[in-house]
């Protein structure tokens, strides 16, 4: 029996993978997973051994939760106060000590499934779709089976997964940005910031960047997107001039890619992702409700 329960528990991180990219809340994600193997020790031991394959089980269970949340996370976004951004992922090393996936089997794997431009795309799809293609392009798994959690043929899966990918294609273009040169833009960004120049940060964003802040109405942020550079630079020099003095901006991987964090007495405030074009910063996610920033506040 020992060994069985090493087999199920060693599912945790395939499934928290799963139902992170699947919602793009890490809260919400741990949640799921918890829920899945409360339903699997809710059963009788026989029951549990008349299960041919535990790993297919909990996965099947887990993205039917998940496609339950989704279908209810329209509703519940009507009453988010402002922007909703997914939950930003610190880099392995700076999840916070005591978080409940501060396990290094527990963590969330970096790739770019994960980056913020690809997971506000995902977040642009319908619950089936979004199902459908990461369980097919992201797990890799069969067709046949997607269709079984999904409640569809196989054919309806394959014209989901298929849907889904053109809107990935179409929004997001090849990555042409080495990351080296990523990381150069975001340091320039912030010193730029500092120096409170205007110039110096338009020049570094795309003329038609935007920033899109979440404050979840429980932190001040910009209730609505702010859009072009010249607006986009000047939005930034006002944050800059308003900001207390004991507020410190580090360079920071978020979501895999270079990002940058502002703290406030060593805690956490915001969590900045972007996304680089063409050389120049087209988008700025910055993320400040406090609940999105959990595995981002050390103790």
């Amino acid at each position: 029996m020992c060994s069985d329960l090493s087999a199920i528990m060693s599912e945790r991180r395939q499934l928290l993978n799963l139902a992170y990219r699947l919602l793009g809340s890490l809260a919400d994600a741990e949640d799921v997973v918890q829920e899945t193997y409360a339903r699997w020790y809710a059963m009788s031991q026989s029951q549990q051994e008349a299960i041919e394959s535990p790993g297919a089980w909990l996965t099947k269970v887990a993205s039917r939760i998940c496609l339950d949340l989704l279908g209810s996370a329209r509703a519940r976004r009507e009453r988010y106060v402002g922007e909703w951004v997914p939950e930003p992922l610190p880099e392995p090393a700076e999840w916070r000590p005591g978080d409940i996936t501060a396990d290094p089997a527990d963590r969330v794997t970096l790739d770019e499934s994960v980056n913020m431009a690809f997971l506000v795309v995902l977040d642009s799809m319908t619950p089936a779709e979004r199902v459908a293609f990461i369980l097919h392009d992201v797990f890799g798994y069969p067709f046949a089976e997607v269709a079984e959690i999904a409640g569809r043929t196989p054919a309806a899966c394959r014209q989901l997964a298929s849907s889904a990918r053109r809107r990935i294609q179409s929004s997001q273009p090849p990555a042409t940005t080495p990351t080296a040169r990523q990381a150069g833009l975001v340091r320039d960004f912030k010193q730029a910031w500092a120096a409170k120049d205007i110039n110096a940060l338009i020049g570094l964003l795309d003329p038609g960047a935007t920033v899109i802040a979440d404050g979840g109405g429980l932190a001040p942020a910009a209730l609505h997107p702010i859009e072009g550079s010249e607006q986009i630079a000047r939005y930034i020099v006002d944050l800059a001039e308003r900001s207390p003095g004991n507020v410190t901006i580090l360079e920071r991987t978020v979501n895999g890619q270079p990002g940058l964090v502002a703290q406030q007495d060593g805690v956490t405030v915001t969590v900045f992702a972007f996304d680089v074009d063409g050389g120049r910063i087209k988008h700025i996610w910055a993320v400040r409700n406090p609940d999105k920033l959990r595995p981002w506040t050390a103790h």
